[in-house]
């Protein structure tokens, strides 16, 4: 999956997928491999959801998480998609060698 790459300096995180586009903080976080694929894990999800269900459904399962956890860091890793992206970030032919809904499994 080939996303156009956009530089935002201000970005609150490393790297954030919003389809079609990944936003990195800095142009040398390019060259990081892992960073990259976290992302565009998130783009697939975001396809896997028809993009806006995706965006409901992940501000959902933080706030929940946030009531449960009380932490904002705990409550963003326990979010369904950040747990598949995390857990293959490192696994660069993750998107071409597994099946779609790949989060489901982090129910």
């Amino acid at each position: 999956m080939k996303a156009p790459i956009i530089i935002v300096k201000k970005l609150p995180a490393a790297g954030m997928a919003i389809f079609p586009f990944i936003l990195l903080k800095s142009e040398r976080l390019k060259a990081d491999k892992e960073i990259i694929n976290h992302e565009k894990i998130h783009l697939r999800q975001q396809l896997e959801l028809l993009i806006i269900p995706f965006y409901v459904c992940y501000i959902i399962n933080y706030l929940i998480n946030l009531i449960i956890y009380k932490k904002h860091h705990l409550a963003y890793r326990k979010i369904i998609f950040e747990q598949e992206a995390y857990r293959f970030e490192g696994d660069l032919n993750y998107l071409r060698n597994n099946s779609w809904y790949g989060w489901v499994k982090s129910i």
